[in-house]
């Protein structure tokens, strides 16, 4: 179906971004897989070109881009064009968000430079080894001291954790009065911060992930973002924009999957004709044609009312855990018609085959999904 939500100015910015992503990004996606991370040199440009933290103000070098259809279509062109790494995406939707609507004045002023300007990469550290999508099952404490806080803890599978120069932390405040977590900005060169290994990952290889060690770190008031406290309410303020954008990468990815498909049963023979002229090439092809379809309007959908801020945490949550699990689903039947091929690395299905697995975790797992649902159904 013809889409609408887009105008004008949407199309010519995803002409821009796709022109840029494939002259920039593309090219390299088999050197940033082998070395387990996106070259910084790729984001200084990113930022260059307006594609790094675009929704801040003008005044602290963003675009004022504060449409989340801008955000959509730079993590749609970079599905289409099989960019490598989750970096934009992390950034401008995951990220910006704490920097831009929890921060003050001053906050602003020091940290959403840097950011614009790809001088700074940034990072969220919320799970932990005992700890994944159960926030509430934090170990890591933040120490009133008189004058600072001592946060304490380890995080794991944080995204850009190699290469952050500062990172989000969550953790629980120690401070009279005060009963909850907090948000505290942390610059990698602080003493007490440690990088602990780079992880090892089935998929999302260009993608660095780490463990992060914090050990007696001083954190000053004015680094705390948000009240201290109400650091679990925040963070769920941002989860519905978070989920979105996974859904948003997730349906165009299956849109990037099926096009690939198509294409190699067009040209791919066996038995002296093309698979895609099998009644059950197509009827495959045709099922996820329509699957695809049908989550993309609702992700329009969704997209159009988180622009006009009535997307709901429950609406979000149900986009995420559809829209992951077709992925998934559409990239195993994609790469089983490709047949052997497919589970060749210098095929383009393998990859985003591997890829996709994680979507169903990351961001909220597909049973904690679930359990959204289930309880907005009174149940």
């Amino acid at each position: 179906m013809r889409r609408t939500i887009f105008e004008d100015v949407h199309d010519d910015f995803r002409e821009s971004v796709r022109g840029f992503l494939t002259r920039e990004g593309v090219p390299h996606t088999e050197a940033w897989e082998a070395a387990g991370l996106v070259d910084r040199s790729f984001w200084t440009r990113a930022a260059e070109q307006g594609l790094v933290g675009f929704s801040a103000p003008e005044e602290f070098g963003g675009a004022g881009l504060d449409d989340f259809r801008f955000n959509a279509i730079v993590d749609e062109e970079a599905a289409y064009t099989g960019l490598a790494g989750d970096n934009l995406n992390l950034t401008n939707d995951i990220v910006a968000p704490y920097l831009l609507d929890l921060t003050d004045d001053e906050q602003k002023r020091r940290w959403l430079p840097g950011l614009t300007s790809g001088e700074d990469v940034w990072a969220i550290a919320m799970s932990e080894p005992g700890a994944g999508s159960d926030l509430r099952g934090m170990a890591s404490k933040a120490r009133w001291r008189g004058d600072h806080y001592a946060l304490s803890g380890s995080k794991t599978f944080v995204t850009n954790g190699i290469q952050a120069d500062a990172v989000i932390v969550a953790a629980y405040v120690e401070r009279d009065g005060v009963d909850g977590l907090g948000l505290f900005a942390v610059r990698a060169e602080q003493d007490g911060f440690q990088r602990g290994r780079k992880l090892a990952k089935v998929g999302r290889r260009a993608q660095d992930t780490a463990e992060l060690f914090f050990e007696d770190v001083a954190v000053a008031e004015a680094d705390v973002i948000g009240a201290p406290g109400e650091g679990l309410r925040l963070l769920m303020r941002n989860l519905p924009q978070e989920r979105l954008s996974m859904a948003v990468t997730a349906v165009a990815a299956a849109e990037r999957a099926l096009e690939v498909t198509l294409e190699y049963a067009r040209t791919r023979n066996a038995f002296g004709k093309p698979i895609g002229s099998f009644q059950n090439s197509r009827f495959e092809l045709a099922d996820m044609a329509t699957e695809i379809g049908v989550a993309r309007v609702y992700v329009d959908q969704c997209i159009d009312a988180h622009r006009r801020r009535e997307l709901t945490p429950v609406e979000a949550a149900s986009a995420k855990l559809w829209t992951t699990e077709l992925q998934f689903s559409v990239m195993d039947r994609c790469l089983q018609l490709h047949g052997g091929y497919g589970y060749m690395e210098e095929y383009e299905i393998s990859r985003m085959w591997r890829d996709s697995r994680v979507t169903r975790i990351y961001g909220g797992t597909s049973e904690i999904m679930k359990e959204i649902v289930g309880r907005s159904l009174g149940l």
